[in-house]
């Protein structure tokens, strides 16, 4: 059965709005594994602009799989080296984006990666990298000694309104799924999912967790976080 991972970082972008203490995201975080979440994932970026280092360090206390995103940044991955948490994957950042665009370039920068991979990567801490569905930075992830990736489905998620190319894009996801899985690295995809596009992600060959977070805490504006959570566990668990 595919993992849910739930990303909580609205959550606290809601929050910083107003640089108050609510809403809480350790609560959050609390109602998602309540609700059919097998682990939270949350992006520590450079300029903290959702995610703070006191939200990590508290969900860390108690989050038995902790997804942390995270860029290569010095600072960053010292923080991570502090604080182990289950799960690392390293992405792209750029300060003017307002989310992740595109994947990691794992094949321009293999040897800043490679060091990043050996520092973090242990026994207790498995090591992603957030990449396009390319076959030159799947050897390159592979060749940096990361145990898994996460397949950008963002240009997947993009041409919702057009068909052609979002089968073309889909066909590359399942051709990355393929090859990645016959090097040996774990497959997860994440980025843009929604209620209706995840069914074609699930049924990729190989998917071992979904990573969804924007579309899940719009849902549950209208519904509440524990129903948001569980209407899209029956989709990514169908499987």
């Amino acid at each position: 059965m595919i993992k849910l991972g739930i990303n909580i970082d609205h959550v606290a972008t809601l929050r910083q709005q107003r640089k108050e203490t609510e809403p809480d995201v350790c609560e959050a975080a609390r109602i998602a594994l309540a609700s059919g979440a097998d682990s939270i994932t949350v992006h520590l970026r450079e300029d903290r602009r959702h995610i703070q280092d006191a939200d990590v360090e508290a969900l860390c206390e108690f989050v038995p799989r902790l997804n942390l995103e995270m860029s290569i940044a010095p600072e960053i991955v010292s923080i991570a080296d502090r604080l182990r948490p289950k799960h690392i994957c390293l992405v792209p950042e750029k300060r003017e984006e307002l989310t992740t665009e595109g994947g990691l370039d794992v094949v321009g920068m293999i040897d800043r990666i490679t060091e990043v991979v050996q520092t973090l990567q242990s026994e207790d801490t498995e090591v992603s990298l957030f990449i396009d569905p390319d076959k030159a930075q799947l050897d390159a992830a592979k060749a940096s000694g990361a145990q898994a990736i996460e397949l950008h489905t963002g240009d997947y998620a993009n041409y919702d309104q057009e068909p052609v190319k979002q089968m073309a894009e889909l066909q590359r996801l399942h051709e990355a799924a393929l090859y990645a899985h016959s090097l040996g690295l774990v497959v997860n995809a994440g980025h843009g999912l929604k209620y209706h596009n995840t069914d074609p992600i699930v049924a990729l060959p190989h998917m071992n967790e979904l990573n969804i977070g924007h579309s899940i805490i719009c849902r549950s504006v209208f519904v509440g976080l524990s129903e948001a959570v569980k209407e899209m566990a029956v989709i990514v668990k169908a499987s």
